[in-house]
């Protein structure tokens, strides 16, 4: 079997330090050709993003910013607009019922190219309060000292 390879476009850095991340998905994205130049050039920011079922059953992914294609005039889209995530129905359902579960969203964790298609990972997450947030920190920094003083041991 033949590995893919993968570039990555776009992390989102901050859904790792505002929520917990449970479980993660891959889903393919709907997008049109000049999103994908843009998405080339590597301009894309996850920042805001998050994603959103309909009744219909369908997934999109919301307020993620794709800058238009320099080259692209009259074909270039909304940067903001919403755009549909391509997975399974019976996923979708899961992720729908998973959701509805109190306190937890999708949030788009990674953007990235796995061979020609663009591919999203998306991550379910649950909401981190204020003292999640200084743990976590403070483990950091007690990690980071650890590894300073083991370095200053060794030489």
């Amino acid at each position: 079997m033949e590995k893919v390879p993968t570039k990555t476009i776009s992390t989102n850095r901050q859904a790792r330090h505002e929520y917990f991340i449970e479980e993660s998905y891959e889903a393919g994205i709907e997008l049109t050709g000049t999103e994908v130049k843009s998405l080339r050039a590597g301009s894309c920011n996850l920042k805001d993003s998050w994603c959103e079922i309909t009744l219909q059953g369908e997934l999109y992914i919301k307020q993620m910013h794709i800058s238009p294609y320099e080259h692209g005039n009259i074909f270039n889209r909304d940067p903001y607009r919403s755009r549909r995530l391509l997975m399974h129905r019976r996923e979708i359902s899961k992720l729908a019922a998973q959701s509805a579960q109190q306190g937890y969203t999708l949030i788009p964790l990674s953007l990235y190219f796995k061979g020609s298609r663009v591919k999203v990972q998306l991550g379910l997450c649950k909401g981190k309060k204020l003292y999640d947030k200084r743990a976590d920190a403070a483990q950091r920094d007690a990690k980071r000292d650890i590894d300073r003083a083991l370095k200053d041991r060794q030489r």
